[in-house]
């Protein structure tokens, strides 16, 4: 009979983050530092970065670490940004980056969903 590991690959932190900072929001520049940061706070290693700017508003980035992957969707319109911090290894502090990216985008009303991934089976 299967028995789940207790241990999970890795976590998965979605933030749907409302009356965010529209300026900040807006600013590419600004959000590859916030997820450059953020990668930092979460003790992962960077290993890339790419960001776009929107026209004529909003931000989409990812920063890929060994660990995985940050990355953001903004709606600077809407004062919303739509985050993905996934990491793995018991090393990484994925729940630490995300409290710290809702701090710097000035977020009001953020959404936190932790998930669990990888939880393995063995015989």
């Amino acid at each position: 009979m299967a028995q789940v590991i207790e241990t999970p690959i890795g976590m998965h932190v979605i933030l749907d983050l409302y009356e965010c900072d529209p300026e900040i929001l807006d600013d590419m520049e600004r959000i590859e530092e916030i997820l450059t940061r953020a990668a930092e706070v979460a003790n992962a290693t960077i290993i890339d970065k790419r960001f776009h700017k929107f026209s004529p508003q909003g931000v989409s980035g990812v920063v890929v670490v060994s660990e995985s992957h940050i990355a953001i969707h903004t709606w600077p319109e809407h004062g919303y940004a739509a985050v993905d911090v996934y990491t793995c290894g018991d090393h990484t502090m994925p729940l630490k980056a995300g409290e710290y990216i809702i701090k710097e985008l000035k977020c009001k009303k953020p959404t936190v969903v932790k998930l669990d991934r990888g939880l393995l089976f063995k015989e």
